[in-house]
């Protein structure tokens, strides 16, 4: 799977149902790009397209529960390794980690809010 294709599924994932404009805008492709991308993951059946309720000439994509399994399969995977990682660490440099944890988290929640903008 590409890049884009994990990262779009992560998106929806953490903040449920988006249209393809919004999909395309926070993944930094063209909309063309989003819709191929989308239709490829539609036949894979991690997403699906859906009606939006408050506007019925919108199309929301929303992740499948294959989908879901999918993302948490590959967190699990990343996270890991992650810590196989830093199990080889000295506990001083463990410690710093830990002290920089609140700040990496707020890094983090930055990055999102500005990457995705507002839910659709």
């Amino acid at each position: 799977m590409s890049i884009t294709s994990a990262a779009t599924l992560a998106t929806l994932h953490r903040t449920g149902p988006r249209r393809i404009t919004d999909l395309a805008a926070s993944e930094g492709v063209t909309q063309p790009a989003m819709t191929v991308l989308v239709r490829v993951l539609e036949e894979s059946g991690l997403v699906e397209r859906r009606g939006d309720p408050s506007d019925r000439r919108v199309t929301l994509v929303s992740v499948t529960e294959a989908g879901a399994a999918y993302v948490e399969r590959r967190r699990q995977t990343g996270v890991d390794a992650l810590a196989r990682l830093v199990d080889e660490l000295p506990d001083d440099e463990v410690e710093a980690l830990v002290g920089a944890l609140p700040a990496l988290a707020h890094l983090a929640e930055l990055e999102s809010q500005e990457r995705e903008g507002p839910a659709r």
